[in-house]
């Protein structure tokens, strides 16, 4: 069945969220769909129509604007920013002493998972066909830290306390007792700036006078989608913008309960003649609950949608690299997979 030109724009643009689904979910706009439109990929269109706002930065978190451009696109940049953009993460973990309550294989599997800040770009990636041995460790691929560490008591605690903090000393182990230990000329390298893991109030385990930890270990350059303490990203997700078009005037008790169905910020009340009318504000703010769709006289004064080709990203770093790094990386893996496609179709066309 074709649809009527008045509907094309709406299905070709726009997700419609209905009291009992969604439509126009599925890209359409593909060339010879619809009469009397020129979908054939163009240039000039695409750059003309494609932008990156951002709304909010900071050092670990970001929000953009991606316009203009396909869900599978804008799903690609979230897939590498999550598992292929790489990071530097503890590898290996030498145990040399461990007498805590805490056995080897779950230290070492917290000891992994501590986010370590080294710039992942100034090294390579480690030859996976090498023995990992300690000694084999180089300046290029390797950071090497320590964790040693012993619980004693502490002689001037009360003999009437009871409290851990006071009784013994060194007693909690945590992410500041990893140091840094310089392979090669990493220390001239990494003068300005010190590698050490990004938090340090991060709990690695809990020890008792004469329990200590004697650890060696080694990071290296690895993607989250071989192990996830490599991914650089906490999170890293989108959502369609949300539209919301009051289709008819609504007033009085019914635009406090209408202002009520969406989250704060969305709707808000003017005062027209006396009268207490709604009005969209910022569509932008709402969650898209459909909780106005329960109400009989208020879901035919309301139209709900998203913009198909407006993605709101919303990136949040482990505190390795700033959110703005980890975007243009994304990017560059991006581009770089698409030169070796180009690259494998040419060899097939030569042969």
């Amino acid at each position: 069945m074709v649809s009527p030109m008045s509907n094309v724009e709406e299905i070709r643009s726009r997700v419609i969220l209905g009291e009992f689904g969604v439509k126009n979910v599925h890209t359409t706009d593909f060339p010879g769909n619809y009469p009397g439109f020129k979908d054939t990929w163009d240039m000039k269109q695409f750059q003309k129509n494609f932008r990156i706002d951002v709304v909010h930065l900071d050092e670990n978190s970001m929000e953009f604007d991606m316009v203009g451009i396909d869900a599978a696109i804008a799903n690609a940049f979230r897939r590498i920013l999550l598992a292929e953009v790489p990071m530097m993460a503890i590898e290996k973990v030498f145990i040399y002493n461990n007498t805590s309550i805490v056995q080897d294989e779950v230290l070492a599997h917290r000891l992994g998972l501590i986010p370590i800040k080294a710039d992942p770009r100034l090294f390579e990636f480690k030859n996976t066909a090498e023995e990992s041995a300690e000694e084999e460790a180089s300046e290029i691929d390797t950071i090497q830290l320590q964790l040693k560490i012993k619980c004693s008591r502490n002689p001037r605690a009360s003999k009437d306390s009871s409290d851990p903090r006071e009784l013994y000393l060194n007693h909690m182990v945590y992410s500041k007792d990893i140091e840094w230990v310089p392979i090669g000329n990493q220390a001239d390298v990494f003068a300005d700036s010190c590698i050490r893991p990004v938090h340090d109030d991060i709990l690695i385990a809990q020890l008792r006078p004469g329990q200590e930890l004697d650890i060696t270990m080694h990071c290296v350059k690895g993607i989250g989608k071989d192990h996830a303490k490599f991914s650089p990203v906490a999170t890293a997700s989108y959502r369609l913008l949300p539209e919301i078009i009051l289709l008819e005037q609504v007033e009085g008790e019914q635009a406090e309960r209408l202002k009520r169905c969406f989250s704060r910020g969305v709707i808000d009340l003017e005062d027209v003649r006396g009268k207490k009318v709604a009005k969209v504000v910022n569509s932008r703010l709402d969650t898209c609950s459909r909780e106005v769709l329960r109400h009989n006289d208020l879901k035919n004064c309301v139209k709900l949608g998203r913009v198909r080709d407006h993605f709101i990203f919303t990136v949040e770093s482990t505190g390795i690299l700033p959110p703005d790094v980890l975007v243009t990386e994304a990017v560059k893996v991006l581009m770089a997979k698409c030169q070796t496609f180009l690259s494998e179709m040419n060899s097939a066309d030569m042969e």
